[in-house]
């Protein structure tokens, strides 16, 4: 049977006619997601014109191998009560099935082909190419898809390779000084996060007793 006639391809093609072909990819740890991510997310979305924003709680970050990070499904399960209210969110868990370390490059090319007719870009952190070239095959990432990078007021681009930046897409997002580190340090001290994290996300932080 044909792949597009099986009921495999006809799932993936009605998923892609949902999904959107213009797509973002925003991974990390979300370790909790905050409103930061999804206020960056929405803005990205918004001036790229994306049919879709997904998030993709990684498993094993490859450069926090050493730091202690809440349960995946824990993570996952805070993502999608951040990101249930947009309809132009989605969330994966695509790294999550993964039992080795999560790669850019691994996960953007099992997105591509389970997924080919979409067309993804890759949000990251304007901060993070200044050690892309550490990344697992960099310039394959740059073939295989747009790399996004969003830059802040005040960060100096010329951190960054200058030939890398000819090839990536600089787009401005809000400068947001909120990080999951801080809110975890909240939680544990006592402190309020409230209106640091969507309403449902703090209620299941408290509810679970998660950082104390």
């Amino acid at each position: 049977m044909p792949e597009e006639s099986s009921p495999a391809g006809i799932i993936r093609k009605s998923f892609a006619g949902r999904f959107g072909t213009k797509v973002g990819i925003l991974g990390g740890t979300f370790n909790p997601p905050h409103i930061a991510h999804l206020i960056v997310a929405e803005e990205v979305r918004g001036q790229l014109k994306l049919d879709k924003v997904m998030f993709i709680p990684a498993a094993i970050p490859p450069h926090k191998l050493t730091v202690e990070i809440l349960p995946a499904e824990q993570r996952l399960k805070m993502v999608k009560l951040a990101t249930r209210g947009n309809p132009f969110f989605e969330v994966s868990d695509i790294e999550l099935r993964r039992k080795n370390p999560s790669f850019t490059i691994d996960t953007v090319l099992d997105l591509k082909d389970r997924f080919p007719e979409s067309d993804f870009h890759l949000l990251v952190g304007v901060d993070l190419l200044i050690d892309f070239k550490t990344w697992k095959d960099p310039d394959r990432v740059l073939t295989e898809c747009t790399v996004v990078a969003m830059t802040r007021p005040g960060f100096d681009l010329a951190k960054v390779d200058k030939e890398l930046l000819k090839v990536v897409e600089l787009i401005n997002v809000s400068n947001l000084d909120i990080s999951s580190t801080d809110i975890r340090r909240r939680v544990k001290s006592g402190k309020s996060i409230k209106y640091l994290v969507p309403e449902e996300v703090e209620r299941y932080i408290c509810d679970n007793s998660i950082y104390r």
